[in-house]
């Protein structure tokens, strides 16, 4: 049995049918769900990627795309996702794999996809690749693809003391005057997780960009506004 085999035999083990509708309904996805959660999603590939481990990044990769194209469940593109973040294969995550993180990002065109992707896998490559993956969001950041642009503005979500702020300005900029949604709520979930870390840059940012959707510039400030009011 390969590594797909296992991962769909224990998603369809795991699988809820009565809670399966529900997330469908929840997600708007054409996509029907086996019922199982995301963080069981996880536990599955880890668990199947310590029992069975992939002896290169060729066929590392191949497995993901094999998961993510021949998909029937959304689950098993979750585990795509997953297999594509386990810690053990972190060393494959490189430069080199851009194409694959693209198609992945691309095809998924969801929050419940790129989200993930962005804030784990696009943002541990950049720690271990900062200058060719500093360039490449600077790219996606402009591109037309929507999904490719919030990939850009979450990749630092995770990164706290150790944020290019030079980076997150830019992936952020070509964005801010978009009508997107997901691009807007991107932005303010970007500086607000930031201003965990350092308040004033991102009240200076705020500050200095009127052009800030009022959802935007809501989010980006939710956490300083409760940290002010628990403080009076």
């Amino acid at each position: 049995m390969d590594i797909r085999d296992s991962i769909l035999a224990a998603l369809r083990e795991a699988a809820d049918p009565e809670r399966g509708p529900q997330q469908q309904a929840y997600m708007k996805s054409a996509m029907p769900f086996l019922g199982v959660g995301v963080p069981q999603c996880r536990r599955i590939v880890r668990s199947v990627s310590g029992a069975q481990p992939l002896p290169d990044a060729r066929a590392w990769e191949a497995a993901i795309l094999d998961l993510r194209r021949r998909a029937a469940h959304r689950e098993e593109r979750y585990a795509a996702v997953e297999l594509l973040l386990v810690r053990r294969y972190a060393r494959w995550l490189e430069p080199a794999r851009v194409p694959l993180v693209e198609e992945l990002v691309v095809t998924g065109a969801w929050w419940d996809y790129v989200d993930a992707i962005a804030g784990r896998g696009m943002g541990a490559m950049l720690a271990a690749h900062p200058a060719p993956v500093k360039a490449l969001l600077r790219g996606w950041a402009k591109d037309d693809n929507i999904w490719k642009r919030r990939t850009a503005i979450l990749a630092q979500l995770r990164a706290r003391r150790a944020t290019d702020t030079a980076l997150l300005a830019d992936a952020i900029r070509p964005s801010i005057g978009s009508s997107e949604f997901f691009l807007r709520k991107g932005i303010g979930w970007a500086l607000r997780e930031y201003s965990k870390t350092d308040p004033g840059w991102v009240l200076e940012f705020v500050e200095t960009h009127p052009g800030l959707s009022p959802l935007s510039r809501r989010e980006a400030l939710r956490h300083l506004e409760r940290a002010g009011a628990s403080a009076r």
